[in-house]
């Protein structure tokens, strides 16, 4: 992705961050995701009293394309406090849709220092189900890993 695409996909994560409803945590998190058409969808955490209900995000940018009709995701950029990195609901969501998604964690406290990501490496091995509805075998990769077959 060009930089400056990049940039402004970062901005609007920061930007739509203030918008976040989180008076339980006060942990306020922005994302952008943006499609294989060109656009952006972005999202923001919402609290709730019943903190099971609450939702992230990333998983809000996602669920905003989906409902719009895109399911073709080139990148995301996520903006924090501290830089904090997906949980791993999300991390599975968006496996769904591009598992080697490339990821920008931005902290806004420090917008200048981009940790420049790419989903695979924050989820290895994600699962899968098949068109049966049967699992999927992943084979997970990594510098730690034996595959016996």
């Amino acid at each position: 992705m060009k930089r400056d695409l990049r940039d402004e996909l970062i901005r609007q994560a920061i930007e739509i961050r203030q918008r976040a409803y989180a008076p339980y945590s006060k942990f306020l998190v922005g994302a952008a995701v943006r499609t294989a058409s060109g656009k952006t969808f972005l999202g923001c955490n919402v609290e709730n009293a019943s903190y099971g209900l609450a939702v992230c995000a990333e998983r809000s940018a996602v669920f905003a394309a989906i409902t719009a009709g895109e399911k073709q995701f080139e990148c995301m950029a996520i903006a924090t406090q501290g830089g904090s990195m997906p949980c791993g609901a999300c991390r599975q969501v968006l496996s769904e849709f591009n598992p080697d998604l490339p990821i920008y964690i931005v902290d806004v406290e420090n917008p200048d220092k981009i940790v420049e990501g790419n989903l695979w490496d924050l989820l290895p091995g994600a699962f899968k189900l098949d068109e049966k509805g049967k699992s999927k075998k992943s084979k997970v990769q990594g510098p730690k890993s034996k595959v016996k077959e």
